[in-house]
């Protein structure tokens, strides 16, 4: 697999890349819907598949990018627990020493629908009690994953990715940031409704602050994308906006420089997890040290690729996939300037195998064998 960050590892530098902690789901998703169900009848679609979800989502777009990624997580002692965790560990090479599996509990699943490029979903589960009897408050927050009396928990890494949410504290990326690591962090609905900055508790330990448009308008009171940037510029050192089918603007408080680049366009089948995949795109680009603009684009294109698969998780591009592109439409089409950097980085990329994917069934028996 191609490393992106090959030149720019220290021999003295943390064995991991990336950090994550979080809620691993069971995804179940329907693709080739019509239209939204309607009540008292049935609805069948055309496509089906099932991948781990939730957090997973970011680690294994991580992964397949390279980045030595570590994820602690709860998993439930069920099937769907013991698929999931194959499938990221064994099938992803995903770090999961710091997860662990909770008697009784069971693991969450989410069913999505998607239909006219949108999707509609259904989750179930409860929150996994906490890993240590007595742990601090917030210390489940993730699933009952983060421990603050494990060692190194946060282990030292290069990074580290969370989602923020308004008013519940995260003490694990205060530490992290203390450590070194530097903090990537998107943010979900507010459903208060208050969209207040102070509400983020984290968000002055972050690098890098990635919400959508109309996330950032809200929690600026802007009627702009460009604007809301500018103004979340004043609270983080790099804002990064994005635009759904119009790409990305970021602004770099640091330097003062902003950029845009324009989204790819694709004809999507799933959105399951395409933000998700962004963020992998943009931490993978700013660890490697690209400049602003090549990030922006990169993590476009990871995610625009993302989107014609099934499901979250496994719809995330990989390197032979990305060198597939840029060495057919790509270099030929009109994005061929704006992604030239792709060259010098895929120039070790060999062809390989397809990534795993999504299938309608957690996993078929294997065939009989004619007897000896």
């Amino acid at each position: 697999m191609l490393d992106p960050l090959a030149a720019r590892r220290a021999p003295d530098g943390p064995s991991r890349d990336v950090y994550l902690t979080g809620t691993v789901f069971l995804d179940i998703i329907f693709t080739g819907l019509d239209s939204a169900p309607v009540r008292g009848t049935e609805s069948w679609a055309r496509g089906m598949g099932s991948s781990p979800g939730g957090i997973a989502n970011m680690a294994t777009a991580l992964a397949r990018l390279g980045l030595r990624t570590s994820l602690a997580a709860a998993f439930g002692d069920d099937m769907y627990g013991d698929y999931c965790r194959e499938e990221l560990e064994a099938g992803e090479g995903i770090d999961l020493s710091l997860s662990h599996t909770v008697p009784g509990w069971h693991s969450p699943v989410t069913v999505s629908m998607a239909y006219e490029g949108e999707r509609t979903m259904i989750s179930h589960g409860h929150e996994a009690p906490p890993r240590k009897a007595g742990a601090p408050e917030g210390a489940g927050s993730h699933g009952g994953a983060y421990d603050p009396e494990a060692p190194e928990c946060p282990p030292p890494s290069a990074a580290c990715v969370s989602s923020l949410v308004p008013g519940r504290a995260q003490e694990w990326i205060a530490a992290a940031a203390r450590r070194g690591s530097r903090i990537f962090a998107d943010v979900g609905w507010d459903e208060t409704g208050r969209w207040d900055l102070a509400a983020l508790a984290e968000l002055p330990h972050c690098e890098a602050f990635l919400p959508n448009a109309v996330e950032a308008m809200r929690y600026t009171g802007t009627e702009c994308p460009r604007a809301a940037a500018h103004a979340l510029a004043q609270y983080v050192p790099l804002v990064v906006v994005t635009l759904g089918a119009e790409g990305a603007y970021a602004v770099d408080a640091r330097t003062g420089e902003a950029a845009h680049v324009p989204g790819v366009a694709v004809e999507a089948l799933d959105t399951t997890g395409a933000g998700d995949v962004f963020v992998a795109g943009f931490v993978t680009g700013s660890l490697a040290g690209w400049p602003l603009a090549d990030r922006l684009a990169f993590a476009g294109l990871t995610a625009a690729l993302s989107v014609q698969e099934f499901g979250g998780s496994l719809s995330a591009p990989g390197w032979p996939e990305i060198a597939a592109w840029w060495r057919g439409v790509g270099a030929r089409g009109p994005h061929r300037t704006r992604y030239a950097f792709l060259e010098r980085i895929l120039a070790g990329c060999a062809a390989s195998a397809p990534p795993r994917r999504a299938v309608p069934t957690l996993g078929f028996r294997p065939p009989e064998q004619p007897p000896g």
